[in-house]
């Protein structure tokens, strides 16, 4: 009897392995795969089961931070301000001029707006500067004018977005808490806090305060996709001894978030984290906030991991970076879709990134280069979105720096530069087999390359003149290049142009946002400031490749860019006149746009009006 039951059983069994054998394949057969729920367990990043759980995580895996004694008068709670509601001003009228064409910012990926210190709608034109918000009426010119001036007086403001009728601003708070201490009388605890003020700008002479939102941490970056701005912040996770009369206690500062007068702690069963051990971590809360829709509730996650660093955004998926001390660096993936937040993947890649032009979303593919220190080499990864690796291409240009890199569909193109400037050109239509297709080694280096079309690059960077010593160059004036890559084997630089001397810079170098190019329009426009070397220091006319020369201007050169002609410099835009002095940064140019057939260079202190056509003033502006 008791064979039979073991025999019956083993029939059921078999039975039933069948069976699903062939549900699964008529699945396929059909398109259709099953959603199946996996426990928590499963998840790539487990949350905390308690409180106690993260802070034994912390004393544990955190290797290069340890508790400190703090007395404690008030429990070290942060102190925010929450948010104010107002009611909305009347509306007024603010539609847009009927099919004004204007510029808008220099974003890497298109449909995700970056947050900086300019905006248009192509009528009024938003101006950060210091702690100011300006609104200016800015087409047509003859109407343009400052319509009003927003003080914001509780945040160290980082960026805006505009957005319709709704303007944000971003920033963080910076406040001390002064307190007794163990070993001396007194000690200062620095608590930063992240804001974004939302304003209802439709009467932009009179613009309204309508909601603030709250996150512990410093302001690390953002974006804007569609109504959403996605807030990214960072706290340090640490954890430290409060000494009470009698008592001491192993103390968290866990993140705390808010729209109200009084912020929400995030409690440790609804952090994530990674299962590994390293130097310190990071509270990092990425906050997504409907800014059409007051109404609605923002969201948000928040990750315990390494120092967040690099951030790169698609249409879909923030990526956010860190570099651990082993040369690695951790990637995670968090979905983002109409303002829900899902962390969906964890990798990582030898190496460290330089800039959010480093990554890349490409179909089903992430891309990143990185470059190691030490015995220097840059590398190609291709992960797939699971964050595992399934392509590489590594130890390119063994013993030179890393300067920039640009994704652009099926290819990358990379510049290292010791004495010379390689451009790489990366074969990635193969993501398991990247291949170097060919290079071009010229004087110089590009630290920016942005798309001219599918087949020419514009790099913004360097020229170099060689040292003579054999192992490395100086750098001297900004170096605009255009390169043809039609011919991936051999790319070539078909124009250049050379702006003053050693010691001249542009913001873009450093800031992709302050370069303005429009291929229908062959426009180019980058902010310089220019140096000269005093040939009268050198009587015999021999001045050394090192030599620095002094700062004579600061501007906009704007070029007409084009592949049958090159660049052609049409002219020269300054705001430093009226006795300004060359040392007088309010007035240097930071950003232009344009509108319609108007060119708008904007400083701190001035907006300037310009013909496209000829350059010729057409009114000025003046920042209060």
């Amino acid at each position: 009897m008791q064979k039979q039951i073991k025999k019956s059983a083993f029939l059921y069994g078999m039975t039933a392995i069948l069976l699903a054998t062939v549900l699964v394949s008529l699945c396929y057969q059909l398109g259709y795969l099953p959603q199946i729920e996996l426990p928590k367990a499963f998840s790539f990043m487990p949350t905390f089961a308690s409180y106690d759980e993260l802070r034994d995580f912390l004393k544990t895996r955190s290797t290069a931070q340890y508790g400190y004694p703090y007395y404690s008068t008030n429990g070290g709670r942060f102190l925010f301000d929450g948010t104010q509601v107002f009611s909305p001003a009347t509306k007024a009228d603010s539609s847009q001029i009927e099919g004004s064409v204007h510029s808008s910012t220099n974003v890497q990926v298109t449909g995700v707006d970056e947050a900086d210190i300019v905006k248009t709608d192509g009528e009024y034109i938003y101006l950060l500067t210091g702690n100011n918000v300006s609104i200016i009426k800015a087409y047509p010119p003859d109407e343009a004018r400052l319509l009003c001036t927003i003080t914001l007086n509780d945040i160290s403001p980082a960026g805006i977005f505009v957005n319709g009728d709704r303007l944000a601003v971003l920033g963080s708070n910076y406040s001390t808490i002064e307190g007794p201490y163990l070993y001396s009388t007194t000690t200062y605890i620095n608590e930063v806090v992240t804001y974004l003020e939302l304003y209802d700008i439709s009467n932009r002479t009179d613009p309204t305060l309508i909601k603030t939102f709250t996150t512990s941490g410093e302001y690390l970056n953002s974006r804007m996709i569609g109504d959403y701005v996605y807030l990214v912040a960072g706290q340090p996770a640490y954890y430290r001894i409060e000494v009470f009369p009698g008592v001491s206690v192993d103390k968290v500062n866990l993140p705390r978030i808010g729209t109200t007068s009084n912020a929400k702690e995030v409690s440790a069963s609804e952090i994530y984290y990674s299962n590994v051990t390293d130097q310190y971590f990071t509270f990092t809360t990425i906050a997504a906030l409907n800014i059409e829709n007051v109404t609605q509730d923002p969201s948000s996650k928040t990750l315990m991991i390494g120092g967040t660093s690099t951030m790169y955004v698609s249409l879909t998926d923030i990526y956010v970076t860190y570099t651990t001390y082993d040369q690695q660096t951790s990637i995670y993936r968090i979905h983002v879709e109409n303002g829900t937040i899902t962390p969906e993947a964890q990798g990582k890649v030898p190496g460290h990134v330089l800039n959010q032009f480093s990554m890349d979303q490409y179909g089903d593919y992430f891309r990143v280069a990185t470059t190691t220190s030490g015995l220097q080499h840059s590398n190609v990864y291709v992960l797939d979105m699971n964050l595992s690796i399934v392509g590489r291409l590594e130890s390119i240009a063994p013993g030179e720096n890393f300067h920039s890199a640009r994704f652009m569909n099926n290819k990358c193109y990379l510049v290292t530069f010791m004495m010379t400037d390689p451009l790489f050109v990366i074969d990635l239509s193969n993501p398991a087999m990247p291949t170097e297709l060919g290079n071009l080694t010229i004087s110089g280096y590009s630290d920016y390359l942005h798309p001219y079309d599918e087949n020419h690059l514009i790099g913004i960077g360097k020229e170099t003149t060689a040292s003579g010593q054999g192992y490395f160059a100086w750098y001297q004036g900004v170096k605009i290049s255009l390169f043809d890559v039609s011919n991936v084997n051999h790319p070539v630089q078909i124009a250049n142009y050379t702006i003053g001397d050693r010691g001249t810079d542009s913001p873009v170098l450093s800031d992709h946002r302050a370069f303005l190019f429009d291929k229908s329009k062959d426009l180019l426009v980058i902010p310089v400031l220019e140096a000269k070397v005093d040939q009268s220091q050198y009587p015999y006319g021999q001045v050394p490749a090192g030599a620095y020369g002094q700062p004579v201007w600061q501007g906009a050169y704007v070029f007409n860019i084009t592949i049958e002609s090159g660049l052609v410099l049409r002219g020269k835009i300054s705001h430093l006149e009226n006795g300004a002095a060359i040392y007088d940064s309010d007035y240097y140019v930071q950003r232009s746009l344009y509108i319609e057939n108007v060119l708008y260079t904007i400083s701190d202190k001035k907006v300037k009006l310009n013909s496209l056509e000829d350059l010729a003033l057409i009114k000025e502006i003046e920042i209060s």
